[in-house]
Protein backbone atom coordinates (compact mmCIF):
# COMPACT_ATOMS: atom_id res chain seq x y z
CA UNK A 1 0.00 0.00 0.00
CA UNK A 2 0.93 3.85 -0.38
CA UNK A 3 1.41 5.47 2.72
CA UNK A 4 1.35 9.07 3.18
CA UNK A 5 4.11 9.39 5.07
CA UNK A 6 7.49 10.63 3.62
CA UNK A 7 10.52 8.42 3.19
CA UNK A 8 12.68 8.08 6.32
CA UNK A 9 16.25 8.92 6.14
CA UNK A 10 17.43 5.85 7.30
CA UNK A 11 15.51 3.27 4.87
CA UNK A 12 17.57 1.66 1.98
CA UNK A 13 17.68 3.78 -1.48
CA UNK A 14 16.42 1.21 -2.87
CA UNK A 15 13.48 1.50 -0.33
CA UNK A 16 12.96 4.45 -0.76
CA UNK A 17 12.36 4.04 -4.65
CA UNK A 18 10.13 1.85 -4.17
CA UNK A 19 8.00 3.80 -1.19
CA UNK A 20 7.85 6.47 -3.95
CA UNK A 21 6.90 4.44 -7.00
CA UNK A 22 4.20 3.02 -4.80
CA UNK A 23 2.92 6.52 -4.24
CA UNK A 24 3.25 7.71 -7.32
CA UNK A 25 1.82 4.75 -8.96
CA UNK A 26 -1.24 4.51 -6.91
CA UNK A 27 -1.72 8.42 -6.87
CA UNK A 28 -1.47 9.12 -11.04
CA UNK A 29 -0.45 5.46 -12.81
CA UNK A 30 2.28 3.70 -13.61
CA UNK A 31 2.67 5.34 -17.07
CA UNK A 32 1.63 8.54 -16.32
CA UNK A 33 4.61 8.39 -13.66
CA UNK A 34 8.20 9.32 -14.90
CA UNK A 35 11.35 8.18 -13.45
CA UNK A 36 11.78 12.23 -12.68
CA UNK A 37 8.87 11.91 -10.21
CA UNK A 38 9.89 9.10 -8.54
CA UNK A 39 13.64 9.81 -7.86
CA UNK A 40 12.35 13.97 -6.43
CA UNK A 41 9.69 11.83 -4.50
CA UNK A 42 12.36 9.67 -2.89
CA UNK A 43 14.91 12.65 -2.50
CA UNK A 44 17.68 10.61 -4.44
CA UNK A 45 19.63 11.08 -7.47
CA UNK A 46 18.44 9.80 -10.92
CA UNK A 47 21.46 7.52 -11.09
CA UNK A 48 20.57 5.98 -8.08
CA UNK A 49 17.12 4.59 -9.47
CA UNK A 50 19.47 2.90 -12.55
CA UNK A 51 21.45 1.57 -9.63
CA UNK A 52 18.69 -0.44 -8.38
CA UNK A 53 16.57 -1.39 -11.12
CA UNK A 54 17.44 -1.76 -14.21
CA UNK A 55 14.54 -0.20 -16.60
CA UNK A 56 11.47 1.34 -14.80
CA UNK A 57 9.54 -2.13 -15.82
CA UNK A 58 11.70 -3.69 -13.55
CA UNK A 59 10.83 -0.99 -10.73
CA UNK A 60 7.40 -1.92 -11.38
CA UNK A 61 7.36 -5.69 -11.17
CA UNK A 62 9.20 -5.10 -8.31
CA UNK A 63 6.45 -2.14 -6.92
CA UNK A 64 4.27 -5.38 -7.58
CA UNK A 65 6.32 -7.72 -5.82
CA UNK A 66 5.76 -5.44 -2.76
CA UNK A 67 2.35 -5.02 -2.80
CA UNK A 68 1.65 -8.64 -3.02
CA UNK A 69 3.82 -9.45 0.13
CA UNK A 70 2.16 -6.35 2.19
CA UNK A 71 -1.62 -7.70 1.11
CA UNK A 72 0.03 -11.29 2.89
CA UNK A 73 1.28 -9.45 6.08
CA UNK A 74 -2.29 -8.23 6.52
CA UNK A 75 -3.67 -11.67 5.88
CA UNK A 76 -1.01 -13.39 8.20
CA UNK A 77 -1.84 -10.81 11.10
CA UNK A 78 -6.28 -10.73 10.59
CA UNK A 79 -5.11 -15.17 10.50
CA UNK A 80 -3.35 -15.15 13.56
CA UNK A 81 -6.17 -15.07 16.33
CA UNK A 82 -8.85 -16.81 13.62
CA UNK A 83 -9.94 -19.94 15.58
CA UNK A 84 -12.07 -21.79 13.49
CA UNK A 85 -12.48 -22.23 9.59
CA UNK A 86 -15.08 -20.11 9.10
CA UNK A 87 -12.75 -17.09 11.00
CA UNK A 88 -10.23 -18.10 9.12
CA UNK A 89 -12.52 -17.48 5.65
CA UNK A 90 -13.64 -14.01 7.28
CA UNK A 91 -9.66 -13.24 7.79
CA UNK A 92 -9.41 -12.72 3.37
CA UNK A 93 -12.34 -10.28 3.85
CA UNK A 94 -10.89 -8.03 7.06
CA UNK A 95 -7.52 -8.00 5.05
CA UNK A 96 -9.35 -6.58 2.07
CA UNK A 97 -10.97 -4.33 4.52
CA UNK A 98 -7.86 -3.29 6.33
CA UNK A 99 -6.44 -2.48 2.82
CA UNK A 100 -9.31 -0.08 2.20
CA UNK A 101 -8.48 1.52 4.96
CA UNK A 102 -5.11 2.22 4.52
CA UNK A 103 -3.95 6.06 5.01
CA UNK A 104 -3.18 6.57 1.20
CA UNK A 105 -2.03 9.83 0.16
CA UNK A 106 -4.59 10.72 -2.02
CA UNK A 107 -7.09 8.17 -0.56
CA UNK A 108 -8.22 5.09 -1.84
CA UNK A 109 -9.00 4.02 -5.43
CA UNK A 110 -9.46 0.26 -5.37
CA UNK A 111 -7.19 -2.32 -5.82
CA UNK A 112 -3.13 -1.81 -6.53
CA UNK A 113 -2.64 -4.67 -8.20
CA UNK A 114 -5.77 -4.21 -10.50
CA UNK A 115 -5.27 -0.95 -11.17
CA UNK A 116 -1.62 -1.97 -11.99
CA UNK A 117 -2.84 -4.45 -14.46
CA UNK A 118 -5.02 -2.66 -16.16
CA UNK A 119 -2.15 -0.21 -17.36
CA UNK A 120 -0.12 -3.61 -18.52
CA UNK A 121 -0.44 -5.43 -21.97
CA UNK A 122 -1.24 -8.54 -22.31
CA UNK A 123 1.08 -10.92 -21.34
CA UNK A 124 2.86 -8.59 -19.35
CA UNK A 125 4.70 -10.17 -16.41
CA UNK A 126 3.54 -7.53 -13.93
CA UNK A 127 0.00 -8.98 -15.43
CA UNK A 128 0.88 -12.62 -14.56
CA UNK A 129 1.91 -11.91 -11.38
CA UNK A 130 -1.09 -10.01 -10.29
CA UNK A 131 -2.96 -12.91 -11.72
CA UNK A 132 -1.07 -15.37 -9.57
CA UNK A 133 -1.77 -12.82 -6.22
CA UNK A 134 -5.88 -12.91 -6.90
CA UNK A 135 -5.55 -16.77 -7.34
CA UNK A 136 -3.24 -17.59 -4.20
CA UNK A 137 -6.10 -15.64 -2.67
CA UNK A 138 -8.58 -17.38 -3.93
CA UNK A 139 -7.00 -20.65 -3.08
CA UNK A 140 -6.94 -19.51 0.84
CA UNK A 141 -10.81 -19.20 0.72
CA UNK A 142 -10.78 -23.17 -0.70
CA UNK A 143 -8.27 -24.16 2.08
CA UNK A 144 -10.57 -22.79 4.76
CA UNK A 145 -13.67 -23.67 3.17
CA UNK A 146 -12.57 -27.20 2.99
CA UNK A 147 -11.61 -27.08 6.97
CA UNK A 148 -15.02 -25.39 7.42
CA UNK A 149 -16.51 -28.68 5.57
CA UNK A 150 -14.50 -31.19 7.62
CA UNK A 151 -15.27 -29.34 10.88
CA UNK A 152 -18.94 -28.85 10.70
CA UNK A 153 -19.23 -32.39 8.35
CA UNK A 154 -21.40 -30.68 5.61
CA UNK A 155 -22.43 -32.69 2.85
CA UNK A 156 -20.46 -31.03 0.25
CA UNK A 157 -18.28 -32.14 -3.08
CA UNK A 158 -14.81 -30.53 -3.82
CA UNK A 159 -16.09 -28.85 -6.68
CA UNK A 160 -18.84 -27.30 -4.50
CA UNK A 161 -16.14 -25.91 -2.39
CA UNK A 162 -14.16 -24.70 -5.22
CA UNK A 163 -17.51 -23.05 -6.45
CA UNK A 164 -18.40 -21.46 -3.35
CA UNK A 165 -14.74 -20.21 -3.02
CA UNK A 166 -15.01 -18.71 -6.69
CA UNK A 167 -18.06 -16.95 -5.52
CA UNK A 168 -16.64 -15.29 -1.97
CA UNK A 169 -13.78 -14.57 -4.54
CA UNK A 170 -15.84 -12.55 -6.80
CA UNK A 171 -18.02 -11.29 -3.88
CA UNK A 172 -14.46 -9.72 -2.52
CA UNK A 173 -13.31 -8.75 -5.61
CA UNK A 174 -16.91 -6.83 -7.12
CA UNK A 175 -17.22 -5.36 -3.28
CA UNK A 176 -13.79 -3.75 -3.62
CA UNK A 177 -13.99 -2.11 -6.87
CA UNK A 178 -17.13 -0.48 -5.56
CA UNK A 179 -15.27 0.32 -2.36
CA UNK A 180 -12.76 2.11 -4.58
CA UNK A 181 -15.16 4.04 -5.89
CA UNK A 182 -16.44 5.11 -2.76
CA UNK A 183 -13.39 5.99 -1.33
CA UNK A 184 -13.99 3.51 2.21
CA UNK A 185 -14.14 0.02 3.26
CA UNK A 186 -18.31 0.11 3.81
CA UNK A 187 -18.93 -2.38 0.34
CA UNK A 188 -15.87 -4.53 1.62
CA UNK A 189 -17.73 -4.84 5.00
CA UNK A 190 -21.04 -5.25 3.60
CA UNK A 191 -19.48 -8.39 1.37
CA UNK A 192 -18.04 -9.68 4.69
CA UNK A 193 -21.79 -10.22 5.81
CA UNK A 194 -23.08 -11.59 2.41
CA UNK A 195 -19.88 -14.01 3.06
CA UNK A 196 -21.55 -15.07 6.60
CA UNK A 197 -24.62 -15.79 5.19
CA UNK A 198 -23.75 -17.59 2.13
CA UNK A 199 -21.81 -20.11 4.62
CA UNK A 200 -24.95 -20.14 7.07
CA UNK A 201 -26.98 -21.09 4.01
CA UNK A 202 -24.51 -23.97 3.03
Amino acid sequence: MSASAKPSKAQSVRDRLLDAAGILFYNYGINATGIDMITAKAGVAKMSLYNNFASKSELVAAFIELRHQEWLDLYAARLAPAASPKERVMAVFDAYRDHAEYDYENGFRGCGLLNAAAELTVGDKGREAVRRHKEEVEHFLIQHLQEWRTQTGKALTAEQVEMTAEHLAFLLEGSFSRAGLEGNSKRVQHARRLAESILAGL
